[in-house]
């Protein structure tokens, strides 16, 4: 597979704009507004090979990145059912309100109509998981899912999934077929080399994207850093 990283990022949570974190999602979202103009690509699933490569934390600053495009709209998408953390690592709180796995599992509205917008990031909305269903493929293989995708597609500039683990589970897999692309997140000095390839035998080399290396990088924060205090 000639897959070629396209990113390396680094941070936590919701990161602030102007830091180095931020500039590099910045440069992942040109890469993903490149591809929608050369390829069409306006849906993205994001995974990693295994769990606390930071797959989440690149969802969601990447849907921001991409939300601050000139009156773009951006839908982000829990899509992680097993074991849900957008919501969360957002302060969206449990309000309540239908999530994905209502929207599969009864027709409680189409995403937009059940999307919430984030304080602070102007044309992102988010859709959490909802509670973990126990019939986690069938939701993914069904008829709705898909439709739920193509709904959304007519509304939103790009949607974005945060999707579980390629290793662990297949769910990313099953889902690569409704998506034009998929972005694999390796941990820097932690992912080896035998979990990355056992994650991308998984994949449709025609819609995978590329990799996004997620780790400290000291030495260009401080050269990043410097260049703007001077």
């Amino acid at each position: 597979m000639r897959t070629q990283p396209i990113g390396s990022l680094a941070g936590a949570g919701l990161v602030p704009p102007g830091t180095f974190a931020a500039e590099q999602y910045q440069n992942l979202r040109l890469k993903v507004e490149r591809l929608q103009q050369t390829r069409g690509v306006r849906v993205v699933a994001v995974t990693s090979p295994g769990t606390s490569d930071g797959k989440t934390l690149t969802s969601i600053n990447l849907a921001a990145a991409l939300a601050r495009g000139p009156a773009a709209r951006v839908l982000l998408i829990d899509a992680d059912m097993r074991r849900p953390s957008v919501g969360s690592q957002l302060g969206l709180g449990d309000d309540g309100r239908p999530g994905l796995t209502a929207a599969l599992g009864d027709g409680a509205g189409s995403l937009p109509e059940i999307a919430r917008a984030v304080d602070g990031v102007h044309g992102l909305e988010v859709v959490p998981a909802g509670a973990a269903p126990r019939d986690v493929h069938e939701l993914l293989r069904s008829a709705r899912f898909e439709q739920l995708l193509q709904d959304a597609r007519g509304v939103y500039d790009f949607v974005v999934l945060d999707t579980p683990p390629l290793v662990p589970v297949c769910d990313a897999a099953v889902m690569s077929r409704l998506v034009d692309g998929l972005l694999v997140v390796v941990a820097a000095h932690e992912t080896t080399r035998k979990q990355l390839g056992e994650a991308l035998s998984l994949l449709d080399e025609a819609k995978t994207l590329g990799l996004v290396f997620n780790g400290e990088t000291p030495t260009r924060t401080r050269k990043y850093d410097a260049y703007y205090r001077s």
